[in-house]
């Protein structure tokens, strides 16, 4: 489910592949996440790092914890549009095979959509 790379903070990548999961919809609102514990250990973090992560998930409205329910996805929370997910997971699989990483495949899209602003 999450995996931890690169030089990214942890803290970020838990909150981005998160929000990731929910917004492509691998992730349904009102379903169960692992607890703070479980998750640190399984990804052998200190637990005030995915802490941090799920504080910072459910201030933007993608999570609610219950005490004694856990950690779960909110009901708020919304996936992306299939044509937008579609599109994402291949717009990653061709920069991974173009061995393109992740920070300049956010800037070709942030450029791109920039330009898509302005003609609009």
């Amino acid at each position: 489910m999450i995996t931890l790379a690169g030089s990214v903070p942890a803290a970020d990548q838990i909150r981005d592949q998160i929000r990731g999961l929910i917004a492509a919809g691998n992730l349904a609102a009102g379903e169960r996440i692992p607890s703070v514990r479980q998750l640190a250990k399984d990804l052998g973090v200190a637990p005030g790092t995915v802490a941090k992560a799920y504080k910072t998930l459910e201030s933007e409205g993608h999570l609610r914890t219950h005490t004694g329910g856990g950690t779960r996805v909110s009901a708020t929370a919304s996936a992306t549009p299939q044509a937008v997910a579609e599109a994402s997971r291949i717009l990653a699989d061709t920069s991974i095979r173009a061995e393109i990483d992740l920070e300049e495949t956010i800037r070709v899209l942030r450029a791109i959509w920039a330009s898509q602003q302005e003609d609009t």
